[in-house]
């Protein structure tokens, strides 16, 4: 495991929708995030991809945020104004790994099994269980074009041990 950091943020349930996607799930699907204001965690980390491998990411539409809720209301058994009311505005102190991961287009930085007890905690209160992505921070994702093929060149070489 590489080096771990600390940063703090806050829990907001049910952000702002900022696409016309966001605002069709709403009535279906529920949203709860870690934000840290203006914080420039995705675009420093984005820095030194783009300084490493030459690749220039978009960044996250939310900035740098954890979602850590993002599941239909059918799968809630627990009640989220009840859950919502009692974490949303609290603030949370986050470790993550710095050993950047990608899928070859999307960059992120983990937050250890380890380390995910508070914010499990939350889900588990819905009775959900473990995210389908796991909780992790993106950093963002490659801009369409040429730097999708080199993202997935890097993720390819990263892959094969060739590049750390």
């Amino acid at each position: 495991m590489g080096n771990i950091i600390r940063i703090s943020g806050k829990i907001v349930f049910d952000p702002k929708d900022k696409t016309t996607k966001h605002k069709n799930q709403a009535t279906w699907k529920r949203v709860a995030m870690v934000v840290f204001g203006e914080d420039d965690t995705c675009e420093y980390y984005g820095w030194f991809l783009n300084k490493r491998y030459n690749l220039l990411l978009n960044k996250p539409l939310r900035s740098s945020h954890i979602t850590f809720i993002n599941d239909k209301v059918d799968d809630f058994t627990g009640d989220w104004e009840i859950v919502k009311e009692k974490w949303n505005g609290k603030t949370i102190e986050i470790r993550l790994d710095l050993d950047v991961r990608t899928n070859g287009l999307h960059w992120w930085l983990n937050i250890p099994n380890e380390y995910r007890g508070e914010l499990q905690s939350i889900r588990s209160e819905l009775g959900l269980g473990r995210p389908f992505f796991g909780m992790h921070l993106s950093i963002g994702y490659a801009r369409p074009g040429i730097q999708e093929e080199h993202s997935k060149y890097i993720h390819e070489c990263i892959s094969k041990g060739f590049i750390k």
